[in-house]
């Protein structure tokens, strides 16, 4: 099969599976136990105002007119109000979805960047103190609860050392043009915000990133080994193939596709996680919003955020599939 055969089947794929998500999260949110309407306004409002405010926000249309009505708005960028900020939960999403993303987007290049090659050295010089560190690491990396390390890095290089800062995601934001904030402090030259965001970032990041960190590193070790007692790999070796070249040239390439998958797989974990690094270092991302629309039956709000969360999941999936294609070509005839 042509390569572009294979990137057009993977979209097609995509399509049913957003129409399967809507009509879930739809429905998931407008069964949630309790009255959201009596709860946006309060034990004192009237049931006129009750009923006014349920038919301004549709909820006394039956769910099949609801669900059509909020298909359409969808296709206008309209998302609804929300009943927690009285905003529109796209600007919400707005103010919130990028400080999540910078943050995941630097976790996951944390925990590749460092977990990747420590799987790979583990493997190289495996059964030595290399090795044997490694995975001392790996193990309470991967078994430490997140919140739990993130309140001891506060303590330890923020509050103790002075070295980070311990909470918020800026002293001083820079102009804003993305929502991202490294990204604006690199767009308008601004080196003092750059430099204040990326401190903000690093305990965040490295939090949220150890546990997929220490992951990386096992399956890569195991992917690695594996690939090392291939036939080619030994007939590379009796050719005289340097040892650094017969690694990154052959044994990287076949033993990477496991962790492509992992990889893949990880970015939605890091965004479901992410909501407890926010709380701890009052991030004000989309994931603790998402948490306290629940906690408020703000059904919009929860649409939105489901949505936007398993949109990005699947974007990052069809990014993996598309470099699993790539590195393995195998996967396109299956």
């Amino acid at each position: 099969m042509h390569y572009r055969d294979f990137l057009v089947r993977r979209l097609a794929q995509i399509v049913p599976t957003i129409l399967g998500l809507l009509v879930l999260i739809f429905l998931i949110s407008r069964v949630m136990p309790g009255d959201p309407v009596r709860l946006a306004l309060g034990p004192e409002a009237t049931h006129d105002q009750i009923e006014a405010y349920r038919h301004k926000l549709g909820l006394d249309q039956p769910l099949p007119v609801q669900f059509a009505g909020y298909l359409g708005g969808l296709a206008r960028g309209d998302f609804g109000e929300s009943i927690r900020t009285y905003r529109d939960v796209r600007l919400d999403l707005r103010d919130f979805l990028p400080a999540t993303v910078e943050l995941v987007l630097a976790a996951l290049v944390v925990a590749v960047a460092l977990g990747v090659p420590l799987g790979v050295l583990s493997a190289v010089y495996r059964d030595t103190w290399v090795d044997n560190l490694t995975r001392l690491f790996a193990v309470p990396g991967v078994a430490l609860p997140r919140f739990w390390v993130g309140i001891v890095l506060q303590i330890g290089l923020a509050y103790q050392l002075g070295l980070f800062p311990i909470v918020g995601r800026a002293s001083r934001a820079p102009a804003g043009i993305t929502g991202f904030y490294l990204l604006d402090a690199l767009l308008t030259g601004d080196t003092r915000a750059f430099l204040d965001s990326a401190l903000h970032l690093a305990l965040p990041a490295v939090t949220l990133a150890l546990p997929t960190l220490a992951q990386l590193a096992r399956i890569t070790r195991a992917s690695m080994i594996d690939v090392f007692r291939r036939q080619f790999m030994l007939v590379h070796r009796a050719y005289g193939i340097r040892p650094a070249r017969l690694v990154m040239r052959y044994g990287l390439r076949n033993g990477l596709t496991s962790v492509l998958t992992l990889v893949g797989m990880t970015y939605g974990a890091l965004l479901e996680n992410a909501f407890l690094v926010e709380v701890v270092f009052s991030w004000p991302g989309i994931s603790a919003y998402g948490a306290a629309a629940v906690l408020a039956k703000d059904f919009n709000a929860v649409v939105g955020v489901t949505l936007v969360v398993g949109l990005s999941f699947m974007l990052a999936n069809f990014l993996v599939d598309v470099l699993y294609g790539f590195v393995d070509p195998r996967v396109r005839y299956h």
